[in-house]
């Protein structure tokens, strides 16, 4: 039998390191830690090592398509498919921060997003029966989905919008933020919350994908929040570690077989949340 495989985005570091420590303890297989620098990722490769850890490391960025293949087809030809897909690679701006609301709306979108929903044509096809599939989003997602308009939170709920319709409309909020019309658009005014949103909405029709195209797989896709954590992005106020913040997103990791729910949920806590 080939060897188990876990594969976390964006973890050299906050939650992402957490979750590769977590895995590395839990996990029966082999964890990858992933990271865009590959000096960043092989420290962090030699904190966890001294821990009595021994995850594997393998570069990636999420922005960059080439990346995302090259990395798909490592997975492919070493292990044959990959059982566990963490997307946690995201960014947030300050309050502090002086960049303009359009070009935080372009970044933050770019890799909360569109990034995530690069990745998953080409691993989701790799996801072998049994495999579980978390995309690390936020309760901010679902704040923002609150105060979007009436128009645009009947869409992001529908039971029929598409990948493609998501996309478009995640276009169109970094479009308007671009010209300063967001607000009239229907938008709320949190470029964080919307890229989570659509994150969130992105698992859903994955899931709901997934359903119909592999029955009998078994494959469970979510969404969570781990919650307000203590890391670069989030400061130092945050009531969590970032090892309690790893709870959540390693509890649907590590589903037991046979397991049929959650699958398209949003979990937060451990518990699936209202979306």
């Amino acid at each position: 039998m080939s060897t188990r495989v876990a594969v976390v985005t964006g973890s050299n570091k906050g939650i992402g390191l957490a979750i590769v420590r977590a895995l590395c303890r839990l996990f029966q297989g082999d964890v990858y830690l992933t990271a865009r620098d590959l000096g960043r990722g092989e420290e962090a490769i030699k904190s966890l090592s001294s821990e009595g850890l021994n995850p594997k490391f393998h570069q990636l960025d999420v922005n960059d398509l080439n990346s995302i293949r090259a990395t798909a087809e490592y997975f492919k030809e070493k292990y044959g498919g990959v059982d566990v897909l963490i997307n946690n690679a995201g960014v947030a701006f300050k309050d502090s921060d002086p960049s303009p609301f359009a070009v935080q709306a372009e970044v933050t979108l770019k890799t909360n997003f569109f990034a995530a929903r690069d990745m998953l044509p080409h691993f989701l096809p790799l996801i072998r029966p049994g495999g579980r599939v978390v995309n690390v989003s936020s309760s901010l997602g679902s704040n923002a989905l609150k105060k979007c308009s009436s128009d645009l939170q009947q869409r992001l709920r529908g039971d029929d919008i598409t990948e493609d319709e998501l996309a478009g409309l995640m276009q169109r909020f970094v479009d308007e933020a671009e010209k300063g019309e967001h607000k009239q658009g229907g938008w709320p005014d949190t470029v964080y919350g919307v890229s989570k949103m659509g994150l969130t909405v992105l698992t859903v029709i994955q899931a709901r994908r997934l359903s119909k195209e592999r029955p009998n797989d078994g494959i469970l896709v979510n969404a969570c929040c781990p919650g307000w954590v203590r890391t670069d992005m989030a400061g130092d106020k945050a009531p969590k570690s970032p090892d309690e913040g790893a709870i959540t997103p390693v509890y649907l990791a590590l589903l037991p077989p046979g397991a049929t729910e959650p699958h398209g949920k949003f979990v937060s806590d451990k518990e699936v949340q209202p979306w």
